[in-house]
């Protein structure tokens, strides 16, 4: 931050000698100019530059509210300032420091738990260390603990480039902009507004479990997506299924992408595979995972095909006739 220069300027020494008039003069207009600096400086003696004063805590304003920022917090977040669980009375970062040590392998199971984040009442300003009710800024020291602040879910973050807001429907904050997001109330969760109209409703979809790693979908800090058939999962979990050649979804065993061209090469498989004279002819029910179809179709080794949604996403659901 840059300062404001303060210029002194003196009174010229006369190099020829001058009367007691004038010295006397002179004195006067000297003495009713120190009176004047008197009236305007708290201490006429001693003079503390811009810079000085900010160093020993004697901002003011934008600057009080200013001071550490970015410069305090967690792995989580970016503020100033730590929290009292109400829960077993400790102080931590944020309510996901407390939930990672208190949820820890080494914890007793019957002692593991989760911070209540809306009981939070107590807050520990970090530049101060003074503890105080929950609040934007600081009542003794004047900083602001957090550039953005809900009072509702007791959340303090300096990284306003998150584009934090509250949604009142999930009752929590979210972040990638109200904008950029809606809230969908049968499924009881915020989606992209891209999905508004096209995305399939799964009642309380995302209040579960991912399929995949078991972490609660609702107020996961990771991405999380919504798969066509409605099911939710964490974006990267998802990447991994298909890295390891998995694209259905975990849940319904519906198809995940576009498998199109997957099902030409099966075509092109089976027709390349005849079966044995004893089984050419045999027929088995399957049950389309896609599009739920049950139907009758000849049996082959390889995979069965969906007669009505031309999907090898297929499962056996009775036996070879005999």
């Amino acid at each position: 931050m840059a300062s404001a220069a303060v210029d002194h300027t003196g009174i010229p020494h006369a190099e020829t000698k001058i009367s007691e008039n004038m010295l006397a003069e002179e004195n006067q207009i000297a003495n009713s100019i120190k009176a004047s600096e008197s009236n305007l400086q708290s201490s006429p003696e001693e003079h503390i530059p811009a810079e000085e004063s900010l160093s020993q805590g004697k901002s003011t304003g934008t600057e009080a509210l200013d001071k550490g920022y970015l410069k305090y917090g967690c792995s989580h977040y970016r503020r100033r300032c730590r929290i009292r669980a109400p829960c077993c009375n400790e102080i931590f970062d944020c309510r996901h420091c407390h939930n990672e040590a208190k949820n820890n392998i080494c914890i007793d199971q019957k002692f593991r738990h989760d911070v209540p984040r809306h009981l939070i009442e107590k807050v520990i300003c970090s530049l101060c260390n003074t503890e105080q009710e929950v609040q934007q800024v600081c009542t003794n020291c004047g900083v602001c603990m957090g550039r953005y602040y809900c009072a509702i879910c007791k959340l303090f973050d300096d990284d306003t480039s998150k584009e934090q807001y509250h949604c009142y429907g999930c009752g929590i904050c979210r972040i990638g902009g109200s904008k950029n997001f809606f809230h969908c109330d049968k499924c009881g969760c915020c989606y992209s507004v891209l999905l508004k109209s096209s995305h399939p409703c799964v009642e309380r979809a995302m209040h579960q479990d991912c399929p995949v790693c078991f972490e609660y979908l609702f107020d996961s800090r990771n991405d999380v997506i919504a798969m066509p058939c409605g099911h939710t999962i964490h974006k990267t979990c998802l990447v991994e299924m298909q890295e390891h050649y998995k694209y259905a979804c975990p849940i319904c065993s519906k198809s995940v992408c576009d498998m199109s061209k997957v099902w030409e090469k099966f075509d092109l498989e089976i027709a390349a595979t005849p079966m044995p004279p004893y089984y050419e002819n045999k027929m088995v029910w399957i049950l389309c995972n896609d599009c739920g179809r049950n139907s009758e179709v000849k049996y082959h080794v390889i995979a069965q095909k969906c007669p009505n949604c031309k999907s090898y996403n297929t499962r056996q659901t009775r036996g070879l006739d005999r």
